[in-house]
């Protein structure tokens, strides 16, 4: 979704939604590493996408559309509907804004309800009680962070070096390898086979013993990144709540042993540690703690897992300097995601809202009484045309300056005084950042816009010029 945002502005087939359905589904049912949430992710953007498509809205619009579908998929996931909508705003859209809040929030709510409608309202994990046994507990919780924060960072550098080491191996021997390595971990520990949520209750539970998370700890590391990084379709963040609560409940028994006294079950490390691993390894803070706050349903446990979480991906990010998991990946395919304020400025916005409609298009040579007559119209702009295609824009007032000082019955529009701006086309449904990439590309100085509403007709509805794009990022 990240990648189709970045670099096809939301735009996703049918085809890819149909690929993705199936071989997400033999992915998990042939026991890979991955996690359910990620399909149910991509599958809720392209619906979205395919609405928005289907509808010609803006590009802008189905950027929107593909964050309601990636919060509808974590909401019906795991039966918490605010945490989709941080996600899909945090992680996907990389940005809030009010005009997002509202259809995110209602498709996250919907989705829900279609879920538990379905298959029921029970939860993805079964949570006991939890909470803090004292204050003194913080010290504790700070140095899992910093754990859980060196645990995310082995991973995220494992998926890197495996995506990288292998994009230029052919598809079919990456996944062969895949299925070859991943077996070899099922075979020492079976456990880490498939999405693994009843080993995340377990943990909640402080039912595995040490030696047995230590081991479930290393081969999920290990089969998960054999997964991902080799190509496997398959989601991250059911993964990164196993390795989680695993590295938690695994420090929980460490102190219990050390600190018998201390008042604390070992699930609520293995909580903290969930949250924590969420939150290093997508670097998305708030979504962590929300989804912790709705799994849970006690709002004591937000207090250590704020700690958990910050000091987690700190300890990530600063410390190791490794960006999110999904960054990540993309980065080791050569893609890149960029985020900065400009640049989200520039996707919100469509260029219909921001283009000027007062335009009259004219042929290159025009009559004195004409051109008096289509000023009266009051254009900003005319469009000079030759040909059946836009030579230049010039702007009107200087065809009345020309009226003025010359007295021939005959105006040439490409002859008489004035600048003549170089034209590119743009489409309708494109953004401002669509806009800019088309004014560097093809050098122009400004650009029409028009829209095919059938086949070898193009109607212009506007201008835009470069002072007007970045009118939408500067003050």
């Amino acid at each position: 979704s990240m990648q189709h945002l970045a670099y096809h502005h939301g735009y996703l087939s049918l085809r890819a939604f149909v690929l993705q359905f199936v071989a997400a589904a033999l992915a998990i049912a042939s026991g890979h590493s991955v996690g359910r949430e990620g399909p149910h992710i991509f599958l809720g953007a392209a619906s979205g996408s395919l609405l928005g498509q289907r509808l010609s809205l803006p590009n802008n619009a189905i950027r929107t559309l593909v964050a309601c579908g990636t919060a509808a998929g974590i909401s019906a996931s795991f039966n918490t509907p605010l945490a989709g909508v941080i996600f899909a705003l945090e992680v996907v859209m990389m940005e809030y804004s009010l005009a997002s809040f509202v259809p995110v929030i209602l498709a996250a709510v919907s989705a829900d309800a279609v879920s538990i409608l379905v298959l029921g309202a029970e939860p993805a994990f079964s949570v006991p009680r939890l909470q803090m046994g004292s204050l003194a507990e913080m010290s504790l919780v700070l140095l899992l962070g910093v754990l859980v924060g060196a645990v995310a960072a082995g991973f995220i550098q494992l998926l890197e070096s495996l995506g990288a080491g292998s994009r230029d191996i052919p598809f079919w021997q990456r996944t062969t390898l895949a299925g070859l390595l991943v077996g070899c971990c099922g075979l020492l520990v079976p456990e880490v086979l498939g999405i693994g949520y009843d080993t995340v209750d377990q943990t909640l539970l402080g039912t595995p013993g040490i030696l047995m998370l230590l081991g479930l700890a290393l081969f999920k590391v290990l089969a998960t990144g054999f997964s991902i990084g080799l190509g496997i379709p398959g989601g991250l963040i059911g993964p990164s709540l196993f390795i989680g609560s695993v590295v938690g409940c695994l420090a929980g028994k460490l102190v219990l042993q050390l600190w018998p006294g201390i008042g604390s079950d070992v699930g609520f490390y293995a909580l903290l540690g969930m949250g924590a691993m969420m939150g290093a390894s997508l670097q998305a803070p708030l979504a962590a703690l929300t989804a912790m706050m709705e799994l849970t349903h006690n709002p004591q446990i937000i207090m250590p897992g704020m700690l958990a979480i910050v000091v987690a991906g700190l300890t990530s990010r600063e410390l190791f300097g490794k960006d999110s998991v999904f960054v990540s990946v993309l980065k080791a395919r050569g893609l890149q995601v960029e985020a900065s304020p400009a640049l989200q400025a520039l996707r919100r916005v469509g260029v219909a809202s921001v283009m000027e409609t007062r335009l009259s298009r004219q042929p290159q040579r025009i009559g004195r009484e004409q051109a008096k007559a289509l000023l009266q119209g009051q254009p900003e702009w005319i469009l000079i045309e030759g040909g059946g295609q836009p030579l230049a824009l010039l702007r009107a007032l200087d065809l009345a300056l020309a009226l003025e000082q010359e007295a021939a019955t005959e105006l040439d529009l490409m002859e008489i005084p004035g600048r003549r701006l170089q034209l590119a086309p743009v489409q309708l449904q494109a953004t401002l950042q669509e806009a800019l990439q088309q004014l560097d590309r093809s050098g122009a100085e400004a650009l029409y816009v028009e829209r095919m509403t059938a086949p070898g007709i193009k109607p212009i509805f506007g201008i835009l010029t470069r002072e007007q794009v970045e009118s939408a990022y500067r003050p």
